[in-house]
């Protein structure tokens, strides 16, 4: 499984990854976006951004890199930068299928992607991926996966992807919702021939929405790679907007509050891959801190108490604008 490579990685930074969403498309709903990327937000400055993250992330050890369909350009940026490095042999390329993109490049639409999880979209998205990733794929979600999605029942559509499988690209799938540890353990039970459709489960998991926990750590006994995103919960654990609590820790370990909060992901066990969305350079620096902040008791039993419910984070998450 393409996954195991990152197993045999020995930099410090080994298992954190790069995620594309926020530099693929000028519209996101991160926090402090206008600072991030300011108003030069065409095509051209996102794409050399995006391979300026790229660079400065594999030179500091990143060998994980997650794109979508629904990321804007992000897998042609991506592919832009595979192209100019063709003997990086030793990353891990993951994309999502599930939602399209429908922004035409504009951070004030109507609707920024439209979700669907039928055969006839995977088939068209799957073919748009193949065009610019080609053979550099390695990993294919299914993009946010929930409790009554169709991707979990659909037999055509598993008969497909587990013959995307036999070529050797891991199939894998993303949760979101309120009922993340539903849909991971509806899609635990997901097989074709008696043999287990996904190898990977990509959720979000943060300080404040640790709700997934448990359905992760199944997941990960049952020998899937667990790839956690949005670690930064959209930007409200790094500073300005950061709790009281988690600027406190960080101030104690002389740190930023971003690596704090991701060093909390760190710690758990069946976390293989954590993703940065970092959209600045020195956002990725404070990331990739988070892999020796070292927190005691004291410091884990306040960060502690910064979980929220999981119906009342999702429902904020929706109500976040895109910039």
């Amino acid at each position: 499984m393409p996954f195991a490579r990152l197993a045999t990685a020995t930099t410090p930074t080994c298992h954190i990854g790069l995620g594309l969403a926020a530099v693929g498309r000028p519209g996101y709903i991160n926090l402090g976006r206008e600072e991030d990327l300011g108003e030069n937000r065409t095509v051209e400055a996102l794409r050399t951004r995006s391979h300026e993250l790229l660079d400065a992330a594999y030179a500091q050890g990143v060998r994980y890199f997650d794109a979508a369909r629904s990321y804007g350009r992000s897998e042609e940026f991506l592919a832009d930068w595979l192209k100019a490095n063709p003997d990086l042999d030793d990353i891990v390329v993951g994309s999502k299928w599930g939602y399209t993109y429908t922004a035409d490049w504009t951070t004030d639409a109507e609707k920024h992607e439209v979700k669907d999880h039928g055969v006839q979209t995977y088939e068209r998205q799957r073919a748009e991926t193949a065009h610019l990733l080609g053979d550099r794929l390695d990993l294919y979600q299914i993009h946010s996966v929930t409790p009554d999605s169709p991707a979990l029942t659909d037999k055509e559509l598993h008969a497909k992807l587990a013959e995307l499988a036999a070529t050797g690209v891991t199939i894998g799938f993303s949760t979101s919702g309120p009922a993340q540890a539903d849909a991971i353990r509806a899609a635990l039970t997901v097989a074709v021939d008696g043999e287990p459709l996904f190898r990977t489960v990509q959720s979000t998991y943060n300080a404040l929405e640790t709700s997934a926990g448990p359905a992760l750590a199944e997941a990960h006994d049952a020998g899937l790679t667990v790839i956690i995103k949005e670690g930064m919960a959209n930007g409200r654990l790094a500073e300005p907007y950061a709790p009281d609590a988690l600027k406190a820790v960080a101030e104690e370990v002389s740190l930023n509050a971003d690596a704090i909060a991701l060093a909390l992901i760190l710690r758990q066990s069946w976390a293989g891959v954590v993703l940065s969305g970092a959209a600045t350079l020195e956002q990725l620096a404070s990331n990739l801190h988070a892999a020796a902040v070292d927190l005691d008791e004291d410091q884990l039993a306040r960060l502690a108490t910064l979980v929220e419910d999981p119906h009342v984070y999702w429902e904020r998450r929706g109500r976040l604008p895109w910039h």
